[in-house]
Formats: structure tokens, sequence, C-alpha cells
């Protein structure tokens, strides 16, 4: 039996796993808890696994959110010390693995099939080079995973704390807005993420570039800021919304773009995070894909790179599960 999970800014998932041999068996129970409720993900799993009180855990690995080194992490968007010796002695198993959330991710594209998978650009380029993982959700993840001739091994990244890089006059103004709002440095993360596409939205609004109608404001004001500006976006409704989202994939696709460049990723760019399946129909409309290619000189070589977005949303999780059997086995 193998624990594995997905710890994400917003949301946890935890799975207990079947392992027959060397292959990765079924689900056998999943759950997700709320990430901000929680001071840790010790208290998380003890929850679980009272909840479903497994036999025997033989391995434990947990794709996290931040920066892994020497088994340990701090979570960006958390205010959490994760450290793999103290979650063994939760789990009373000999060894837990931390790993990043996209290096889990990474695992979990092995498994998938062509039904959770879209492409939104088939490229000309070899399926069997290296890839390249990009993921906005709460925060901006990036993976490299290489190919060793027969096998793909991914490569932890912390590339969405890189420094944003605007293109054109409206993302230097969107740059100048946020390190005014930030008080300095601008991420890409600032811009591509969740917060990013509120970030985005406020810049057109503060900025009085679209105006921002009240039923709106009442939206943002009452729920999820995200979620209000997404759907009226989605739904054609506002056009300062339809602006955002779409400023928010311009800048999505360069910067994926950029990854590719940076690890000639022939192998195909894979894009995973949970808003991508959200806003499916949004990247689909080309907008991703010509911010993608748009490399100058190199634009024919980013064009021969295939790009497939990720719609299974527990990719992480059956990574998690799989390096935590590949790896120690």
């Amino acid at each position: 039996m193998i624990i594995a999970g997905d710890i994400g800014g917003t949301k946890t998932n935890i799975a207990l796993f079947e392992a027959k041999g060397d292959r990765l068996g079924k689900v056998v129970v999943q759950q997700s808890f709320p990430s901000g409720k929680y001071g840790s993900l010790e208290s998380i799993l003890e929850e679980f696994i009272a909840a479903h009180r497994p036999e025997t855990v033989a391995r434990a690995c947990f794709g996290v959110a931040g920066p892994v080194v020497g088994n340990r992490v701090e979570t960006p968007n958390l205010a959490w010390k994760v450290s793999g010796e103290t979650l063994a002695e939760t789990l009373k198993v000999e060894g837990v693995r931390l790993i990043n959330d996209l290096e889990a991710t990474a695992y979990g594209i092995e498994v998938l099939d062509q039904s959770q998978l879209h492409i939104l650009s088939e490229g000309n380029g070899s399926w069997h080079g290296p890839r390249a993982l990009i993921a906005a959700g709460t925060g901006l993840g990036m993976a490299g995973i290489y190919f060793d001739g027969l096998h793909y091994h991914p490569m932890a990244s912390e590339g969405g704390h890189a420094d944003f890089a605007p293109r054109d006059v409206r993302e230097f103004e969107l740059l100048l807005y946020l390190r005014e709002k930030l008080n300095g440095r601008v991420s890409y993360e600032r811009v591509v993420s969740g917060m990013g596409i509120y970030n985005i939205y406020s810049f057109l609004r503060d900025r009085k570039i679209f105006a921002e109608p009240a039923w709106l404001a009442e939206e943002i004001e009452a729920g999820d800021k995200t979620a209000a500006v997404s759907k009226a976006a989605l739904a054609g409704k506002a056009e300062i919304a339809v602006e955002a989202l779409d400023m928010f994939v311009a800048v999505y696709g360069a910067m994926a773009g950029n990854l590719a460049l940076m690890l000639k990723s022939s192998g195909g760019l894979y894009v995973g995070g949970g808003i991508a399946p959200k806003i499916i129909e949004k990247l689909k409309d080309g907008t991703f894909v010509r911010n993608y290619r748009d490399k100058g000189r190199m634009s024919g070589l980013v064009e021969s790179i295939p790009v497939r977005v990720i719609l299974d949303d527990k990719t992480a999780l059956y990574g998690a599960a799989l390096c935590a059997l590949v790896e120690t086995s």
C-alpha cells in the first residue's frame, strides 16, 4: 500500500494506492482537504488516517508546491514547514519522500492516456526528446523532463518566480502597476496564476482602461475574486473581464514558449495546473498558441514542439504514487 499526496496552496489531495509488483494499481480511497484550514500537513494526514484506517503502508511520497531541499520544504503559499522525517513519524513508515508538485505532475504524465490530454498544437518535432511542463494554479510551477533514451526523468524548477518580462506597452504598464502594488520586484507568478488573473483585472480597473460593471464588483466582493472574473470572461459578459483573461492567456502562452526554448523540449510542452482545464475553451481560441509561437527567429523551432493540456486534476497525485513506487523499489 502506498500513500501519496498533492499538496497545493489551495487544496491538498491525499490517496491510498495499491501497488502490484512494480506497477501502480488502483486508488483505494482519495480525499481532498482545503489547505488553508489546516496548520500543517501532519494534521491533514492524521485526519485522513483516522478516517480510513489503512492497513500497513509501505511507502509514501508527497508532491509539494515549493522548493524541496534536503527532503524539507517551506511552502511559499502556505505557512507550513514540511519535513519528510516528521511525516515518516506521523505515518509510521520507514521514510517519506518529498518532491516538488511539478515533479509529481511530470511523473504522472506517464500514466495518462489520450482522453486525459487535449492537444492545442500537433507540432512536428520528435515525441521522444526532452519535455517541458508549465502549470498555473494558486501559483506558477515549471519543470523539465529529460529523456535518457528509454525513460523520462523529472527535474524540479522554481521558474515561476523568474522576473516577469513584458512584451508590449500594456504589459509594461502592468509591470509598473504591479511594482507599485508589490513594492518592487514582479515575478511571472504574480501574472500567470489565480492571483495573476485578478492582478491583471485590478490593473485594467484601477488604471481606468476599462470600466468595472457594478454587478461584477459585487460578485468579486462577495466571493472568489479570480473565479468571478474568469466566469464573467468566459461568458463574455464584461469587457474588462474578457480583456483580463485574454492578457493572462497571452502571457501564459509567451512564458510557455520561453520554457520550450530554454529546454528545447522536442518531446512536447505540457500545460498542467488547475486553471487550464477550467478555461480550456479560451485556450482553444488561438491566443495561447499564437503567443507561444511568437519567438522571432526561433518561432519555427517552437512551432515544431507539440503542446498538450493536462485535463486530469489528479495527475500530480498519480505521479507522487508512481515516484514512491519506482524510486524506492
